[in-house]
């Protein structure tokens, strides 16, 4: 029988869907994140590492709201993950009007976008080391709307509200998961 959550099975899935290395690293970056999450809570961190990696494989193929992520809903239950698991991957698009009623869906929409944000600061450092990017220049950078434009502030700010925890801290949280695992996401230096 197959593990649904075990990571050659996540991983399997996502590199089916998803060719493209950047939007790979995402995934890799958001399952770090929530695994990182999990201890915080005493949430199962495979099954939240597998909703992180998994949250938007069926994105490269399926781009177009609300294609994205229902697509890939309808995939995961074919495959046989539990309505649970889909619904937490649901809800990180608000527009899909699914709500985010436990701590693991809560926690996926708050390091979503934040992940990339941390990402993208990483990609202006002259080493390129996500270690060497510091809490208060996130901030900063969150400032800057035309820095790393694409990236929704209001969602990163709604996700640090929802789980009660000032801004900072969220981004202190991301940012030390990321370093865990920098050189998966081509940001351990050059």
């Amino acid at each position: 029988m197959i593990d649904l959550y075990a990571r050659e099975t996540t991983l399997a899935l996502l590199h089916e869907y998803t060719l493209g290395e950047g939007l790979r690293r995402h995934g890799y970056a958001v399952e770090a994140a929530m695994r990182a999450a999990a201890g915080r809570t005493g949430g199962d961190p495979v099954y939240w590492a597998a909703v992180g990696l998994l949250h938007d494989f069926d994105y490269e193929k399926y781009p177009e709201p609300p294609d994205h992520p229902l697509k890939g809903a309808d995939i995961l239950r074919a495959k046989g993950y539990p309505e649970e698991f889909v619904r937490a991957i649901l809800s990180h698009a608000s527009y899909t009007g699914v709500p985010r009623e436990d701590d693991c869906a809560r926690w996926l929409f708050a390091v979503d976008e934040l992940c990339g944000f941390c990402m993208a600061c990483a990609m202006v450092q002259p080493d390129r080391r996500i270690a060497a990017v510091e809490v208060r220049s996130v901030v900063k950078k969150l400032k800057k709307k035309d820095f790393a434009a694409k990236v929704n502030r209001e969602e990163i700010a709604e996700g640090a509200h929802d789980l009660g925890l000032p801004q900072e801290e969220l981004i202190t949280h991301v940012l030390a998961a990321l370093a865990g695992v920098a050189a998966e996401l081509g940001l351990a230096g050059a």
